[in-house]
């Protein structure tokens, strides 16, 4: 859940125009976002009014219906133009990101060097294979084919955590296939909206294509159920599918939904220990483990337990705990005191009931309950009756459990209500495919973690969602069908 807060002075950013007409004078709703790095005020909004979301609304109907006529060469060219955009300002954009949500600068600008443009551009380049008409046997005396068409107005709800990386899996394929798309962006990274329109007015995309809204909640479930969408892009907690799920269900619409995630990982006899401790140790702390498909439990075959254990233990104790602009921080604070403080109440409780905390938080001086600052955790003699291997957790914090064989790895690896992505470090690839036959994933990983290939569909079961982002087929949601049958003999 998104946190309001008075908090105290305001950074100055640069004020990117909204895309939709200015406020009314009456009932102000003021949004801020609270940085984690001291608790100031960084940036505020205003939440759009009925009047800015009705106009929004109309102007993405009018818009569409004259931007699916363009052809995809055209609509590859301003999307290509709209990542030269965000190439150009990669270290700004990356600036304004640490401040929203306290990832380390070392790191920010990556998320568009690396993990955007990777994406953006893959989704770009597939298209014309994506949505290509799909020709069936001929006929004597007939033409027949299946094409593929946009929906309409995509509406795009998009988290903090890897706020452009989560995004762009939407709104570029959204727009290459002839959608007009309406972004909402999370109370925490309103900026990362803004820069969407700002790159999107770089390319020249005709206006009303894409906007974006500052919402809170009920605004929010106001416009999945105007009959003007039709579709919804939805990443974040459970709970937000759930209430986006109850938003959609009175409509003949569907949405897809990425939620949470209590990623496991199984190590193996036969496993290379220093590669799988230097990736999971990554695939736990990155980002202040703040990571739908991040490490949160991890076993490992009893005969390198220990080994594993003392090389895990030694690099974690290796992070550096601190203020995020500093380029020597590894590792930054929490999005908000609260998801440390929920962190650090699963420690607790895990302790209390036999858990094993290896790293000393006096390690990290920059550590301090109250604040966003965590110290990262490694727990052992834990198990699932515990909720620190159970429930997600969205920390620095990973369970470490000795596994006797196979089938007790898979058994646990299923035993979580989730189901995003999972993984097995062994040099055999050939268990690897026999075990992840059996793990119910969206995503069954060999030797890597905590990662999304574009090429790839990205998919949860269970209470990880349903739908799918990326690859081909991550443009089948984004389309209907609409079958050509002629008679021409």
């Amino acid at each position: 859940m998104e946190e309001w807060d008075d908090g105290g002075g305001s950074i100055p950013i640069p004020f990117l125009r909204p895309a939709f007409p200015p406020f009314s004078p009456f009932k102000k709703m003021i949004q801020k976002t609270i940085s984690p790095i001291d608790g100031s005020v960084y940036v505020e909004r205003e939440l759009a009014n009925a009047e800015a979301v009705e106009a929004a609304l109309e102007k993405a109907v009018a818009a569409q219906k004259e931007w699916k006529k363009t052809t995809l060469a055209e609509r590859e060219a301003i999307c290509r133009k709209a990542v030269e955009y965000f190439l150009n300002n990669a270290e700004e954009i990356g600036l304004e990101l640490t401040w929203q949500m306290g990832r380390p600068v070392r790191y920010t600008a990556n998320e568009i060097r690396r993990g955007f443009q990777e994406r953006a551009n893959y989704m770009i380049s597939v298209a014309e294979k994506a949505l290509a008409d799909v020709e069936v046997d001929e006929i004597p005396g007939f033409k027949r084919f299946v094409k593929r068409e946009p929906l309409g107005v995509v509406f795009v709800v998009a988290p903090w955590n890897y706020p452009y990386l989560t995004s762009v899996n939407s709104v570029i394929p959204a727009i290459m296939s002839g959608n007009a798309v309406i972004l909402k962006h999370a109370q925490q990274t309103p900026l990362c909206a803004e820069r969407y329109a700002a790159a999107f007015a770089y390319a020249g995309l005709p206006e009303g294509v894409f906007q974006y809204l500052h919402l809170n909640h009920d605004q929010v479930a106001q416009v999945i159920g105007d009959t003007r969408v039709d579709y919804v892009a939805f990443t974040g907690s459970v709970e937000g599918g759930h209430a986006v799920q109850k938003a959609i269900n009175e409509r003949f619409i569907v949405g897809g939904l990425e939620l949470g995630g209590k990623d496991p990982a199984y190590v193996r006899a036969d496993a290379n220990l220093a590669d799988a401790v230097e990736n999971l140790v990554d695939g736990s702390f990155f980002n202040s483990g703040q990571s739908c498909c991040g490490i949160e439990r991890i076993y490992v075959h009893q005969a390198v337990y220990d080994e594993f254990i003392k090389g895990f233990e030694e690099l974690t104790k290796t992070y550096v705990l601190g203020d995020p602009r500093d380029a020597e921080t590894t590792l930054g604070p929490m999005v908000r005191t609260s998801a440390a403080g929920f962190a650090q109440k699963q420690i607790d409780d895990a302790v209390a009931q036999g858990a094993t905390a290896l790293i000393d938080p006096a390690l990290f001086p920059a550590h301090q309950s109250g604040t966003p600052y965590l110290a990262p955790q490694v727990l052992v003699n834990v198990d699932h009756s515990m909720d620190i291997m159970t429930e997600e957790t969205f920390a620095p914090v990973v369970g470490i459990m000795p596994v006797a064989s196979d089938e007790e790895a898979i058994r646990l690896m299923n035993d979580s209500q989730y189901g995003l992505t999972a993984s097995i470090w062994t040099s055999d690839v050939d268990a690897a495919l026999q075990i992840g036959e059996q793990v119910e994933t969206g995503t069954w990983f060999m030797n890597r973690c905590d990662y999304l290939d574009p090429a790839l569909a990205w998919t949860g079961v269970k209470n990880s969602g349903r739908g799918c982002t990326l690859s081909v087929v991550g443009y089948e949601a984004l389309t209907r069908p609409k079958s050509f049958h002629l008679k021409i003999g």
